[in-house]
């Protein structure tokens, strides 16, 4: 503890155990005596702690873990008491009352991914009180948003939420606007004649509904839109849902660059342009299409590790990146990608949007021309660096391949190096996260 300056140093067990701890305090601040605690990694490898107050608190910890192993097994063990049930629903039954402000599915959205991936969500009002069916990827995500957002208020001393568990276990969306939306699937249609998902109208957020309109819907109160979102009262929810533009933190300066992010962040969504901080090399922003695909990007690439290093994505204050100025000094770290013939979601209802899996070791390769044989694309992956695990042509089509590497880490990287390499024959080599393993 630094009790003057009011910091304290905190070693875990492991860097992963570390890592988890962080990314699940980034997007809800603690509070300790009603007080926000700020958690960040620190510069030291270990602590060096004098022994006889570390033996004291030995014997403490002991003791609080002899109490609360009892309570503690909802994470180690779902299926125990008071953890998940075999069996329970990953779709939540939402009833907002006391709706004093409207409450969109952006809203919703930006509070539940919180504690997990939220695939799909539908809204509705029966009884006269607005509704929603959110479904997760994950049962435990779940059970632990019931847990933390049951009883709360969206907005101060308004908009309570009531969840429980949904007895349908998958939601079937069949328009993507501002009642419905499936997030694993952006080739949906608008349909019932509203404005079509048009990527420029930051598409799937934003524009086409909601907060925007909040002051008419109030009618005499008209609030600015600042004032309502500034009025969240759950922590860590940020006020403008409509962003795009990502800050991405903690990057290895000597190996990464804007090219290098533009094919990572493309694999969740059409990146615009990169900025790799001039004076700051660890920092970029990167802008996505719209606030949907920042949202994904952000989901599944916070907390891994790329080049040595954990990378960190939250919602950035900036509404789009800037290009430099004519003249202006920049050493080529901002790059404008709007045009790149990479975006992988260009096309409406293209296969890609039906693909979108987590960084895994295991890699989907396609575009194989025939002459390409097991050992030369094992050879290319070896030569980046990689131990290859596994390998296998499909049996339907030999231009597709799975190859699975030694780490998450190492197959963000073989993605980064190896996406668009060319193999000859006019064919470039596409590869993606796959969620099948060998």
């Amino acid at each position: 503890m630094l009790k003057g300056k009011s910091q304290a140093f905190l070693e875990m067990a492991s860097e992963e155990a570390a890592v988890t701890m962080v990314n699940y305090y980034t997007p809800v601040t603690p509070h300790l005596r009603s007080q926000p605690v700020f958690i960040q990694y620190s510069n030291h490898r270990e602590l060096k702690t004098d022994n006889l107050p570390n033996q004291r608190a030995q014997a403490a910890l002991q003791a609080v873990n002899a109490v609360q192993s009892g309570s503690l097994a909802l994470t180690t063990a779902p299926g125990n008491e008071g953890g998940v049930l075999p069996g329970q629903s990953p779709v939540l039954r939402i009833i907002v009352e006391n709706l004093f402000y409207p409450v969109t599915l952006e809203v919703l959205y930006q509070i539940f991914s919180k504690f997990g991936t939220v695939l799909r969500i539908i809204t509705f009002t029966k009884n006269n009180q607005f509704q929603a069916l959110l479904q997760y990827a994950d049962p435990l995500n779940a059970h632990y948003a019931k847990m933390a957002l049951d009883g709360q208020n969206i907005y101060n001393a308004c908009c309570t939420l009531r969840i429980d568990f949904s007895k349908l276990t998958s939601l079937n969306v069949k328009y993507n606007n501002d009642k419905s939306r499936d997030f694993t699937r952006l080739d949906l249609p608008s349909g019932d004649g509203q404005p079509s998902l048009d990527p420029t109208m930051a598409a799937a957020f934003g524009k086409i509904t909601s907060i925007p309109a909040v002051p008419g819907a109030l009618g005499p109160l008209t609030i600015t839109t600042s004032a309502v979102t500034g009025r969240m009262a759950i922590p860590g929810v940020p006020g403008v849902p409509g962003n795009s533009v990502l800050l991405v933190s903690n990057l290895n300066p000597d190996a990464i660059t804007p090219h290098g992010l533009f094919i990572l962040f493309g694999v969740y969504g059409d990146v615009q342009r990169v900025k790799i901080m001039f004076n700051k090399k660890e920092n970029a922003l990167v802008q996505m299409a719209d606030a949907n695909q920042a949202q994904l990007a952000m989901n599944h690439l916070s907390g891994q590790r790329l080049y040595g290093k954990v990378l960190r994505a939250t919602l950035s204050k900036h509404q789009l990146v800037q290009l430099p100025r004519e003249g202006q000094e920049d050493q080529g770290l901002t790059k404008d990608f709007s045009n790149s013939p990479l975006h992988r979601f260009k096309k409406p209802g293209s296969k890609n949007f039906q693909n979108i899996y987590p960084p895994s070791a295991t890699l989907h390769l396609s575009n194989i021309p025939p002459s390409v044989m097991v050992d030369d694309l094992k050879n290319l992956f070896t030569e980046a660096g990689c131990t290859v695990k596994a390998f296998k042509f499909f049996q339907k089509d030999r231009k597709m391949a799975l190859i699975q590497l030694g780490s998450v880490e190492e197959a963000i990287q073989a993605l980064i190096e190896l996406h668009n390499h060319d193999l000859g024959e006019n064919h470039h080599l596409r590869v993606s996260f796959s969620k099948s393993t060998i």
